[in-house]
């Protein structure tokens, strides 16, 4: 089974070509998505979060997500230990899923994970891919989320690897500023090549 790592800056179009990955038939790994569910009523980090974090749990049980953003927004300590919680329980779910598609046979599976070098992951993937769009359009496509301001986006990127320096260590680049079409078109060649050749068993 080959692994392809999808990654790329806030606002960059990576929710786009993941769910173009998917259109081509392939399983995507959602990073986000996996905390979405942690989070969710009866989620597994719904109770570690509440005590590390009091006040932070909405009337159904389930974490507010805006408020535990306000309670670790530009405070180091916070945040990594909201990380400590929920990091291993991203990374748990991970493993589930590739160990399931390892069991059925599957060739190709996405990891989409935001901060892919952020966090040394591209170590599990056999091909990674950066989607990438100019400053201007990334700016424009975070600013006009609701609630987005200048400085908390600023504060976004603070924390991730500049987009250059994204571009430079991906095996692929993926253009989301031409519209849809361009991008479709790679994510759709680099799938059939990534079909077509052989895992190299440990990674990269």
């Amino acid at each position: 089974m080959k692994i392809l790592g999808l990654t790329g800056s806030i606002g960059m179009g990576k929710s786009t070509a993941a769910a173009m990955l998917r259109r081509l038939g392939v399983p995507v790994h959602d990073a986000d998505a996996t905390v979405h569910a942690l989070f969710a009523p009866g989620g597994k980090a719904v109770a570690a979060v509440s005590a590390a974090f009091p006040g932070v749990l909405r009337a159904d049980g389930a974490v507010d997500r805006a408020a535990l953003g306000a309670r670790v927004f530009g405070d180091d300590v916070a945040l990594k230990r909201l990380e400590a919680i929920v990091h291993p329980l991203v990374r748990a779910a991970e493993r589930e899923f590739l160990a399931r598609h390892r069991r059925h046979g599957t060739p190709l599976v996405v990891l989409d994970i935001p901060l892919l070098f952020e966090t040394h992951g591209e170590a599990r993937c056999d091909l990674v891919a950066v989607v990438s769009a100019p400053a201007f359009l990334q700016a424009a496509r975070v600013l006009a989320r609701p609630g987005m301001t200048r400085a908390r986006l600023d504060a976004v990127l603070a924390k991730q690897m500049p987009d250059e320096q994204k571009r430079r260590r991906a095996d692929v680049v993926i253009p989301t500023g031409l519209g849809k079409g361009p991008a479709w078109k790679r994510l759709k060649a680099l799938v059939q090549e990534m079909r077509g050749i052989a895992p190299n068993g440990s990674g990269r």
